[in-house]
């Protein structure tokens, strides 16, 4: 069950760092952390480390909405049957695309956070499954933000093999006989295990959570289906440093 959304941004905070970003309890949010203790070359090799991390996708086809030159990064975990993601893909995500990523400031990256799975029922994981199928054949924004558009809640079984092959067809992937072998073949299992590892390493526990990452600079945490302005005042925050 997902955190209903908090209006606030996550705290900063130094506390000893056993994991870079680690989850908390108040305000609802996650927080980042640095050990005051470190020296400065360490904390800065940490911070190059967290960075690459967070930053290089796991498979070259589905690279980073916008300009390799943006010095800043939002990294969005998400899960596809989440409803605060589809809220946040319906309401702020295009403002972010236009005003940011369109103008060479900001690139936009998604890793897969797989809350929604039920013992019978891996749904999310297929989705995230189907999105690397769909970037085999350069189609992994388009079958992305299909896969949002067609959104139906946590509770609805939306998501089955025949769905996600007609929203194959939707974004006009243009083998669709290939999508539904590489689909059928587990292909890419292991790349969802390892971005939904990563989240777990970074401490996150909900979605949407989003870092907002600039190299060098301690990253910024937003958690829930935020407005437009919360990432507004983060990316500046980011900008005068």
């Amino acid at each position: 069950m997902k955190k209903k959304p908090s209006p606030k941004r996550t705290k900063k905070k130094a506390v000893s760092i056993g994991i870079v970003v680690a989850a908390i309890g108040v305000i609802g949010g996650i927080a980042i952390f640095l050990s005051t203790s470190q020296t400065p070359s360490t904390q800065r090799n940490e911070l190059t480390d967290i960075f690459e991390k967070l930053t290089h996708p796991v498979i070259q086809n589905a690279s980073a909405l916008g300009s390799d030159i943006a010095n800043i990064t939002i990294v969005e975990f998400g899960d596809y049957k989440c409803q605060y993601c589809a809220r946040f893909h319906r309401e702020t995500k295009n403002q972010i695309i236009d005003n940011y990523v369109k103008t060479g400031q900001v690139k936009f990256l998604f890793r897969d956070f797989i809350v929604n799975d039920k013992p019978n029922d891996k749904a999310s994981t297929l989705a995230s499954r189907a999105s690397y199928c769909a970037a085999d054949q350069g189609k992994y924004w388009q079958y992305h933000d299909e896969v949002y558009n067609n959104s139906q809640g946590e509770n609805v079984a939306w998501v089955t093999k025949d769905s996600l092959k007609q929203f194959a067809m939707n974004v006009q992937i243009p083998d669709i006989t290939k999508f539904s072998e590489c689909l059928d073949s587990q292909k890419y299992s292991d790349v969802v295990t390892q971005n939904h590892q990563l989240a777990r390493w970074l401490g996150v526990s909900a979605t949407p959570i989003f870092l907002v990452v600039k190299r060098g600079i301690q990253p910024e945490g937003i958690e829930g289906a935020q407005p437009f302005a919360t990432f507004q005042e983060v990316i500046s925050d980011l900008q005068k440093n």
